[in-house]
């Protein structure tokens, strides 16, 4: 049976597949990028011979952040900073570590508290565009799928223009990880904790980490390509 969908349909083939292979592929390539950046700089140490936790507490006090809290938590790869609590959380396999990767982590994570601290722009407008993005990620494909199945052109617009404010919250927060990264390198190289080759070390851990949003951004573009053909068929 036809519906309209084009004419690869009529074949058999539906070209968007493609846009959901592609992200995988993606993802996976530097979701292994950083798994393995960070597994080999967690194997060597730097000469401060500082753990992540040390490294923390460093950054902020140099900034005048003493509101700030340090403190570990459960899983690996797990770190972030709560804006709403003040609180730097730091993995199992960074905050005791004394690795190259888990101080370079650690004053990422650091340079979360910063941002906030001097009201970065980028930083304020990712935190004011979570609540949307939660139901975003959570709702839109129910919606857009239900508008599909009944023919709603309401829904599947509704359900595009959900997604596209989850993509618009992973835009954002590209400027406000890669400017963290260079203020924790900055900071690392002003305090002496690493030196020259060591900040090279950083840099590509800092890095691995950055695409890893890079490539969710390119990701959720690539279905929310795939929600606009679909959607353009159907009606």
């Amino acid at each position: 049976m036809y519906y309209g969908y084009g004419r690869a349909f009529a074949y058999g083939f539906d070209w968007t597949y493609l846009l959901l292979i592609g992200a995988f592929i993606l993802s996976m390539v530097v979701q292994m990028k950083m798994q393995g950046t960070f597994a080999k700089y967690s194997k060597i140490g730097t000469r401060s011979g500082m753990t992540g936790a040390e490294i923390a507490q460093m950054v902020l006090q140099s900034e005048g952040l003493y509101n700030v809290t340090v403190q570990p938590i459960a899983g690996s790869l797990t770190d972030h900073y709560d804006p709403r609590t003040k609180t730097v959380n730091l993995s199992q396999t960074v905050f005791g570590a004394k690795s190259l990767a888990a101080q370079s982590v650690a004053a990422h994570e650091c340079g979360h508290a910063i941002q906030d601290a001097r009201d970065y722009a980028p930083l304020r407008w990712r935190t004011s565009l979570v609540p949307i993005a939660n139901y975003g990620s959570r709702f839109s494909w129910i919606l857009f799928l239900i508008g599909l199945l009944m023919a709603s052109g309401l829904l599947i617009k509704i359900g595009i223009l959900l997604f596209s404010f989850a993509l618009l919250f992973q835009l954002v927060t590209l400027p406000v990880e890669f400017n963290a990264s260079s203020r924790a390198l900055a900071k690392l190289e002003g305090s002496g904790c690493m030196q020259a080759d060591e900040l090279d070390g950083a840099k590509k851990v800092l890095g691995a980490a950055a695409m890893t949003y890079v490539a969710a951004a390119c990701t959720s573009l690539m279905y929310l390509l795939r929600m606009l053909s679909l959607g353009g068929r159907r009606r």
